[in-house]
């Protein structure tokens, strides 16, 4: 684990675009018990968190018209039992960070690996989280 000192900024990055952190596996679970959908981002200190992921996900955020109902943010390597929890949501994916995933009422229905990060800019992320919101998080009108 490293100093909490040194990531703090890497947890205010994704805190000021509006996305809470989940420090435990009770908020977690709490979360994701909630119906909708639900933006679930496991945070890093690596590289490509800092350059490409964290980046794109405001990126997106700030561009995309539909907008999960619940954003959270797990730290691994920091939060531990928050990230295996979250971890455990991705059924039948191994554990990667960085990642971004998108639950809906608990399921997982979309998944951005760390090796897709890594071959792609921010903007190439943002894009691909916007049709993402845009397929699992538009409203549906009766």
């Amino acid at each position: 684990m490293y100093p909490e000192l040194m990531v703090i900024p890497m947890r205010e990055e994704l805190v000021r675009a509006g996305i809470n952190e989940s420090r435990t596996a009770e908020d977690v679970d709490a979360v994701l018990a909630q119906p909708g959908t639900t933006l679930l981002v496991v945070n890093s200190i690596c590289g490509c968190a800092a350059g490409k992921m964290r980046p794109g996900v405001r990126l997106a955020l700030a561009n995309s018209a539909n907008q999960p109902d619940h954003k959270i943010t797990v730290f691994a390597g920091q939060d531990r039992e928050a990230t295996e929890r979250a971890r455990s949501y991705f059924e039948g994916n191994p554990p990667t960070s960085p990642a971004v995933a998108i639950l809906r009422d608990g399921k997982l229905v979309y998944l951005m690996q760390r090796f897709v990060i890594e071959q792609s800019t921010a903007q190439d992320i943002a894009g691909e989280l916007v049709r993402a919101f845009d397929e699992f998080c538009a409203k549906t009108t009766a």
